[in-house]
């Protein structure tokens, strides 16, 4: 065998695996506002309990109360954390028929997140409880599609992957990653449908759960130190024999979660560590996506300047660009942003190698909280 045919080998057949993985996962994505239809409709109604943590939310906590205290949905509370914020974040949800609480310092062996979320839970009276990110914008109908995936899903966690909004370069090349992962890289079959908790997925933007199930589990006291907290509360819910649904924002629910490159490098490098379980497995991972990703172009370029046979590289590297796309498409992203893959590649180098460094060093903060 050449090492030309080598190579396409090597980067082929993942290509390969993620292209069916995505396949198989058309049948199985489920959308906020597209449920089937039932012979009977039903009207169930439960009390919801929508959750806000908030710390220094002062820019977008109005928009995202305007949107909450608008919903059709005719049976739901709304409770805010005012988790110490040192600008207007209380004074602002209080223009606002919510119930705003003071959150309590930080206990030893917790989380901010985490703690702030187990206040929240515990001034709830909701049969359905929804911890929303404040940066979170929910449509009108949001809350009633969500009860009705919960309903129709029979669904103990309904872990919800808000639209992505993104402006800046740096958000375009890598907060579409997060639905590229979950349509190409993970079979949402068997997140539905086995019992192996490995294959899990929640994106802590948006989780509404049944009470009882997250009783059940301990709530966020089971996770009080994890820094990829949604996979951990995902993880135990399919543990103790509950329903894990994912289901994606379709646009009823969004989100933007960074507004600069900084924010981007910042908030991706705090959790990618965590979020890949160690650091060895980290590099494995940047290295993968290097050969997947930026060798096909290394190699093209380098076939088209030797003179060589030049469509192998071609289409290991349009594969990799066409998935991204379509990905894109289903998550309602940029499309044409997948052309950028092999920057988006070098951005996220750029972010795991920062994450290696505050890891190691114990340097690893958020909202000016150590982790």
């Amino acid at each position: 065998m050449s090492s030309e045919s080598l190579l396409t080998l090597v980067i082929g057949a993942p290509l390969l695996v993620f292209w069916l993985i995505f396949l198989s996962n058309l049948p199985f994505i489920l959308r906020l506002g597209r449920t089937q239809k039932k012979k009977k409709k039903t009207a169930a109604t439960p009390f919801v309990s929508i959750l806000v943590p908030a710390r220094n939310e002062a820019h977008i906590i109005d928009t995202l109360l305007s949107h909450l205290c608008a919903q059709t949905y005719p049976h739901y509370e709304i409770i805010l954390l005012d988790d110490n914020s040192t600008d207007r974040t209380r004074a602002i949800a209080q223009t606002h028929p919510v119930t705003v609480i003071d959150g309590q310092p930080l206990p030893d062996g917790w989380l901010g997140k985490n703690w702030a979320c187990h206040q929240l839970s515990q001034a709830a009276s909701g049969d359905i409880l929804i911890f929303t990110d404040a940066d979170v914008l929910w449509q009108p109908d949001a809350l009633t599609a969500v009860i009705a995936q919960i309903d129709q899903q029979a669904a103990d966690l309904l872990a919800i992957f808000p639209t992505q909004q993104t402006e800046t370069w740096a958000e375009r090349l890598t907060v579409p990653l997060i639905d590229f992962v979950i349509l190409a890289y993970l079979p949402i079959w068997g997140v539905h449908h086995l019992p192996f908790t490995i294959m899990s997925a929640a994106n802590g933007q948006c989780l509404a759960f049944r009470k009882s199930a997250y009783d059940a589990i301990g709530g966020h006291t089971a996770v009080r130190n994890a820094i990829v907290e949604d996979i951990a509360l995902g993880r135990a819910i399919k543990k103790s024999k509950h329903r894990l649904r994912i289901a994606l924002g379709n646009r009823h629910i969004a989100c933007r979660m960074y507004q600069s490159a900084p924010e981007v490098i910042a908030g991706f490098s705090k959790n990618i560590v965590a979020g890949y379980g160690s650091i060895p497995a980290l590099i494995v991972a940047t290295l993968f996506h290097w050969l997947v990703f930026l060798v096909p172009i290394i190699w093209l370029g380098s076939a088209l300047f030797f003179g060589l046979m030049a469509w192998p590289p071609a289409v290991l590297l349009l594969s990799g660009i066409a998935l991204r796309g379509v990905t894109a498409t289903v998550s309602h992203q940029r499309p044409l942003d997948a052309f950028l893959m092999p920057l988006t590649v070098l951005l996220l180098s750029r972010i795991a190698l920062r994450g290696i460094i505050e890891t190691k060093h114990g340097r690893l903060r958020w909202k000016g909280r150590p982790l």
